[in-house]
Parts: structure tokens; C-alpha cells; sequence
């Protein structure tokens, strides 16, 4: 396999490579959004919970029912907590994926620079030969000149 081609096969695996990394990190925000939803309905969650307490028991309240509300805000708290630990991770997935992004666009850009510069070599060799053939014709019909104009005196 030649070398340009080889470098063409090296760009389409690393565009490959960059373009699976940025579906990589649109997975992950996706799953942040998902995550920050799910804190957002939790939240709210907690605070319906406690607005719905104390609007429709009309200020008495039973021992038992404190307790559970309680219990029952305690087990959201939790859920909350687990769900901030759920987002910090996702934001870590995202931070991850951006940098695995960031490195496969490197990569390529960096096999692109390659390639531009070994075409470049090959322009120049071309331009180089085309400018020998034009010099060697040039000088063969001056040397024919030459010759028809040194036979033309001589005649």
C-alpha cells in the first residue's frame, strides 16, 4: 500500500474515532440533562410534599403523621444526596469524553497536516518534472532555430 494511501485510511479510521467520541460526549450530556431532570422532580418532589402537609391538614397534626412525613422527607433527602452524587459523576463522564473528543480531533488534524504536506511534496516533484519537460522543449526549439537560422546564413 502506498504512503498516501495509508495515510487516507489513517484519516478515515480517526475521523471514525472523532466522530464515535462526539456521539460519546452527546450520550453523556444527554444523560446529565436526565440526571439534573431527575434532581429538578425530586426537588420538587420535596417541596410539594411539605406545601401539601401543611395546607391541608389545617394546623392539627398527628404524632404519627409528623413522624412519617418525616421519614418520608428523610428518604427524599436521600434520594436528593444520591442523585447530586448521579450528577457529579455525569459531569465527570462529560469531562471525560470531552478530553477523549478533544485528543481524537488532535489525532486528525494531525494526519490531515501529513497528508497536506506530503501533497504538497508530490505538487512540487510534479511541478519541478512539467517545468523540465517545458525547459527541454524550449531548448530544443531553440536549438532548431538556431540550426535553421546557421543553415539559412550558410545558404
Amino acid at each position: 500500500m502506498s504512503q498516501p494511501n495509508a495515510i487516507e485510511l489513517a484519516i478515515e479510521l480517526a475521523t471514525r474515532k472523532r466522530d464515535d467520541a462526539a456521539r460519546g460526549v452527546a450520550k453523556v450530556l444527554r444523560d446529565l440533562d436526565f440526571a439534573h431532570d431527575q434532581m429538578a422532580q425530586l426537588e420538587s418532589y420535596a417541596a410539594d410534599t411539605d406545601a401539601r402537609l401543611t395546607s391541608t391538614t389545617g394546623g392539627v397534626l398527628s404524632a404519627e403523621l409528623i413522624r412519617h412525613h418525616y421519614q418520608f422527607v428523610e428518604r427524599l433527602q436521600q434520594a436528593i444526596q444520591l442523585q447530586s452524587r448521579a450528577i457529579a459523576d455525569a459531569k465527570a463522564q462529560v469531562e471525560r469524553a470531552r478530553k477523549v473528543l478533544l485528543q481524537t480531533e488532535v489525532r486528525l488534524a494531525g494526519l490531515k497536516q501529513v497528508l497536506e504536506g506530503r501533497q504538497a511534496v508530490v505538487a512540487r516533484t510534479l511541478l519541478r518534472r512539467e517545468q523540465r519537460v517545458t525547459d527541454e522543449f524550449a531548448a530544443m526549439v531553440y536549438i532548431r532555430n538556431r540550426a535553421q537560422w546557421a543553415h539559412g546564413e550558410a545558404l
